[in-house]
């Protein structure tokens, strides 16, 4: 997966997952807190907004105002945010995304295209 699969891959999930978030929020009145933050994932997720900018602001309102939310965000998108967003992950699982980003990158090095999936279940020693 190269950096271009890999951006699109990650856009993918945010689409997913703020698709999922306006359709549980769409009964809340228009001016409720967490219908704004759907609203925004949104807004994020049409690239209506700054990707790097916004997000990660974004998803430390989710963690922090509505943590009943939080299992439900990708964890492939909080290693995409990074910075802040590394908050809300373990050592463990850190340590996992920094393993298959150094192989994606190794992979991309040699002209190779890295199956992410099959890397993070090999990694996670489940095949």
């Amino acid at each position: 997966m190269n950096d271009e699969q890999y951006l699109a891959y990650c856009r993918e999930q945010l689409n997913s997952f703020a698709d999922e978030l306006v359709k549980r929020t769409e009964h809340l009145p228009q001016d409720d807190p967490l219908r704004s933050l759907a609203a925004g994932f949104q807004a994020l997720a049409d690239g209506d907004t700054g990707l790097y900018a916004e997000g990660p602001g974004l998803v430390s309102r989710l963690f922090t105002t509505y943590p009943d939310f939080a299992p439900t965000f990708p964890r492939d998108l909080l290693w995409f945010f990074g910075g802040d967003c590394l908050h809300f992950m373990p050592d463990s699982e850190i340590e996992i995304y920094q393993q298959l980003d150094d192989m994606r990158s190794e992979a991309c090095a040699r002209g190779e295209t890295l199956d992410l999936r099959a890397a993070r279940a090999s990694l996670k020693g489940l095949q």
